[in-house]
Formats: structure tokens, C-alpha cells, sequence
């Protein structure tokens, strides 16, 4: 999966906050493009015509007017001043290319034959300092869009016009610092937008998946137990439809277990009186070889009728769930199968007791005691616990399994004494009846083959 989160919820709260993010940053890069265009518009060729203008209207006006009328456009950005003689200027060489272009756009508009001096710095520092400027990098970047616009000086941009009576017109325009400010309120709405529709698409992603964690909660309870209580069939019309569904096949697998059951200890029911009968007539039988025959016949249906029951018991597993001593149930099981002469080793303990089906506990790990003895001699018990999982291996010294029929051997009434001690028997629902009560348990039975041989029948239960 790499870098993606593991939950819906992550992912949906990932997508909705790289999309947000995303949107933000065009926001800020329009935002400043559209603030690019406005300066360039603002301190470029509108000053170059608004300079235009007044030289002409200062060529026609008498001296005091003029005075007058340099005094009222005297006014920030753009100042306005009359000389008798031209201000020095910075050497040629240090304005820039956008100076060069002034210089000649003004000649254009106003003629060849009028002196003009135009300077647009190349160096800068800011002219003013009224708040917090806007950072350099953003200054670079207006810069390289508008040449001279994110930059100013003392003298800031300055273009000097010989006026038709001798004088000369001095314009000095700076860009005013309110318009280099970062946009902090800009800035800010954006952030609060961004929380609040984090905060909302939180809640939202939380509303729309808890259905889905409690749909997972639901199918988890379904594998231990088939009557636990349903669905609440309520909230939009998708979550109720899946709740509906999802109960109805709790039903339907319920009703078909309990049908199986019930046909199955009917039948093994049914059968108990011909056997019955028939040890009754088998004792009328002179032939003691004769009988001796009949009679294992006689008692392998009785294992396998009891070991159908079993089976379906361990299915169904109607038990009551309560705290197990998994250590005292060890201790037992092992005295009563190290009576039988064969070797139990036993390594680890249970931290603390563990909440199960005491009864089915006892008869699944009982029935893996009895495989591992069947086939060696010497049996190993590992006990090992954590916080989330109790472990329990049992394991012999026999001769094994292929690999091929290692999940082969948990189907009902499979044998592989061909494979293992063809001088063993049973009725192949042992492991069967195991692995269904740790599966009830939320848990899992597995077998490997051990290095240098043997069997090793693994049982793993959640804390």
C-alpha cells in the first residue's frame, strides 16, 4: 500500500485535505497574479499617461498657474514639482531597462525635440515603511513580472520633463507600501476556512464511516456467535438497507446451521437403537471371531455417531462465555494424558485468565493432545502470551504431513493414517471440532511440519 493510509477515514480526510490545499494555493496564486497585473497596470503605463497629461496642461498654463497646479497634483503616490533646473539623476547606466523604455514612450507621446529624463532604479531598497512589507521572495516575483514593480528606492521612479516655458517638471512616483503589505487578511480568511472545513469534513467522514465499523463489528460477533443480537436497522437509507441485509443473512446462516443440526442429531439419534439392538442380538453369537468382528464394527459407528454430535456441537458452541484458567486446564489435561506413559513437556504460562468457553476450550485442546500423542511419543506444549493474543502450541515428534494435506486434514472425516501411523485410527472430526471452536473464539488453528520431523498444530486466540 505504501504511503496510503490503512482506514477509510484516513483516506477519505487525506483527500479532502490535499484537495483543500490544493485550492488554497491557486487561491494565493491568483490572487497575486490578478495583484501583478493591478501594479503594473497602476505604476506603469497609466503614470507614463497621467505624466503625459500634465506636461501638456502645464505647457498652456501661465507661471502662477502652474505653481498652482503642480501644487494640487502634489499629491502620494505620484509627486509633482517645478524646477528651474533639471534634479541630478543616478548615472545612466544604473537605471534599468524599464527606464530606457520610459524615457522612450515619453519622447513618443510627447516629441523628440523635448528633453526628458527618466530613471527607474535597478538597485532598490523600500522608499517607505508603514506596516509589514511583503516578504522577499513575493517582492522577487512581482519583480519578474513587472521589471521595476515590486522595488523602490529614495527617489523612487523619477522622470524629469523640460516644460515649453523652461521650466522643468520633476515626477517622482513610489509604489505605496500598503500595496507590498502581505495580505494578511487574505491569509487569514484562508486559514479559518481551512479549519472549519477540516473540522466539518471530520465529522462528516467519522458520520459517513461509522456504519461501515460497526457493519465490521457486526460480521466479527457473526463468527462466534450466530445469535447475537442483530443490526439496529436505522439512519440513511443505504446504511439501513445494508443493516437489513446483513440480518437477514444472520438469519438465514442461523436457520441453516440450526436445520443441520437438528437433522444431524436425529439421524445419530435414529441410529443409536439399531446399534443398541444389535449388541443385543451380538450376544447370541457363538463364533467368538465372529463376534469379535461385529462387535469393532459395532463400536467404530458408535465413535463416529458421538463424534457427529460433537462435531455440531462445537459449531454451534451455545456455551456461556466466562474467565478460563488456561493454565489449571493445561496442568489437568496433561496429568490426565501423561497417565497413559507418554512424555508432556510443557513451557510458558498465561499471564491471566482467559474469557472463552471453558468446556469447548477444554475439549479443542484436548483433541489436539490426543492427535500429537497418537502419532509420537513425546509431546511439547508452548504457552506463549501477549496483550493482544494467547498462543498455544502443541507439538509431536511423528512423522508428519505433506504439505499438500496440511489444510486437507481439518476437513471432517478426513484420515491420513496411509500417511502418518497406519496402525492408528479415529473418526477425522478431532481437528474439524477444534478448528471450529477457535474460530468461535475469533482465533485460529493451523498445522506446519516441524524441522527434523513431527507436527506442530498451532492455536491462536485473541485477547
Amino acid at each position: 500500500m505504501g504511503l496510503m493510509p490503512e482506514t477509510i477515514r484516513a483516506r477519505l480526510m487525506l483527500l479532502l485535505v490535499g484537495v483543500l490545499l490544493l485550492a488554497q494555493l491557486v487561491s494565493f496564486a491568483l490572487h497575486f497574479r490578478d495583484r501583478d497585473q493591478v501594479l503594473e497596470q497602476v505604476a506603469g503605463y497609466n503614470l507614463l499617461q497621467r505624466i503625459a497629461g500634465m506636461v501638456t496642461v502645464l505647457d498652456r498654463l501661465s507661471p502662477a498657474e502652474r505653481a498652482l497646479f503642480a501644487h494640487s497634483m502634489d499629491l502620494p503616490p505620484l509627486r509633482v514639482a517645478l524646477r528651474e533646473k533639471p534634479a541630478k539623476l543616478p548615472d545612466e547606466e544604473q537605471t534599468s531597462m524599464q527606464g530606457g523604455m520610459l524615457h522612450r514612450l515619453l519622447h513618443f507621446r510627447l516629441g523628440d525635440e523635448r528633453k526628458v529624463m527618466a530613471y527607474v532604479p535597478t538597485q532598490a531598497e523600500p522608499a517607505r515603511n508603514n506596516g509589514p512589507t511583503m516578504p522577499g521572495p513575493m517582492r522577487r516575483m512581482m519583480a519578474r513580472h513587472m521589471g521595476w514593480g515590486g522595488r523602490t528606492s529614495p527617489d523612487g521612479i523619477m522622470v524629469q520633463v523640460q516644460l515649453s516655458h523652461g521650466q522643468w517638471g520633476l515626477f517622482r512616483y513610489e509604489l505605496p507600501a500598503e500595496l507590498l503589505v502581505w495580505p494578511w487578511g487574505l491569509f487569514g480568511g484562508l486559514l479559518v476556512l481551512l479549519v472549519a472545513v477540516l473540522g466539518v469534513s471530520l465529522v462528516a467522514v467519522r458520520w459517513v464511516t461509522r456504519p461501515l465499523s460497526t457493519l465490521a463489528t457486526a460480521a466479527d460477533h457473526l463468527g462466534k456467535d450466530l445469535q447475537h443480537a442483530p443490526l439496529p436497522e436505522q439512519g440513511p437509507l443505504e446504511v439501513r438497507r445494508a443493516a437489513a441485509t446483513f440480518n437477514t443473512m444472520q438469519r438465514r446462516l442461523a436457520r441453516f446451521v440450526d436445520e443441520r443440526t437438528r437433522i444431524l442429531s436425529a439421524v445419530s439419534h435414529d441410529l443409536k437403537t439399531p446399534i443398541t439392538r444389535m449388541r443385543l442380538r451380538l450376544e447370541m453369537v457363538d463364533d467368538p471371531q465372529l463376534k469379535a468382528k461385529f462387535d469393532r464394527d459395532l463400536q467404530e459407528m458408535q465413535v463416529m455417531v458421538q463424534s457427529s454430535l460433537d462435531f455440531m456441537r462445537g459449531i454451534t458452541l451455545q456455551e456461556e462465555v466466562r474467565p478460563l484458567d488456561i493454565n489449571a486446564l493445561m496442568e489437568t489435561l496433561c496429568e490426565d494424558t501423561g497417565d497413559t506413559g507418554h512424555i508432556i513437556r510443557v513451557s510458558g504460562r498465561a499471564a491471566s485468565p482467559y474469557q472463552g468457553r471453558p468446556m469447548a476450550l477444554k475439549r479443542a485442546i484436548s483433541n489436539l493432545l490426543e492427535n500429537a500423542i497418537r502419532y509420537g511419543k513425546e509431546v511439547e506444549v508452548g504457552i506463549e502470551d501477549a496483550d493482544d493474543r494467547l498462543q498455544i502450541t502443541i507439538a509431536d515428534r511423528g512423522p508428519g504431513l505433506p504439505d499438500e494435506l496440511l489444510e486437507k486434514a481439518f476437513e471432517p472425516f478426513f484420515r491420513a493414517e496411509d500417511s502418518r501411523n497406519p496402525q492408528t485410527g479415529g473418526t477425522g472430526l478431532g481437528l474439524s471440532i477444534a478448528r471450529n471452536i477457535a474460530r468461535a473464539h475469533g482465533g485460529e488453528l493451523s498445522l506446519k511440519n516441524r524441522p527434523g520431523g513431527g507436527l506442530e498444530a498451532v492455536l491462536v486466540l485473541p485477547r
